[in-house]
């Protein structure tokens, strides 16, 4: 889906969701969605980048980071957006996990 890069986020405070999750075998469509997801994400309004990654057994997290509760708000509740979550619950995955955190520190090794 989206290659191994680390966001250029802005300093804290900001939002991170985290969603884990195990795959279902097959890609039954969901290479695709989760292009057109990346490329939705970024036409919204407190999107500031996302990071994820995927083992070959299929367990996978992928972080999205925002500007604040309202914007993961917007997206969550955004109607492709909407589609997609259902299709992922019905088809692409065994079992996932959603966490919304707040980031008031980062530090990095550059």
């Amino acid at each position: 889906m989206a290659d191994a890069s680390f966001a250029q986020l802005p300093a804290p405070p900001y939002y991170a969701v985290i969603f884990s999750s195990r795959r279902t075998t097959g890609d039954g469509g969901y290479n695709a969605m989760g292009e057109r997801m990346i490329a939705l994400a970024l036409e919204q309004p407190g999107f500031l980048g996302m990071e994820s990654t995927r083992d070959t057994d299929g367990f996978g997290i992928t972080v999205s980071y925002w500007k604040d509760e309202t914007s993961i708000r917007a997206w969550k509740n955004h109607a492709e957006h909407r589609i997609a979550q259902e299709t992922g619950q019905e088809r692409w995955y065994e079992h996932y996990e959603t966490r919304v955190a707040k980031v008031e520190r980062a530090y990095s090794l550059k």
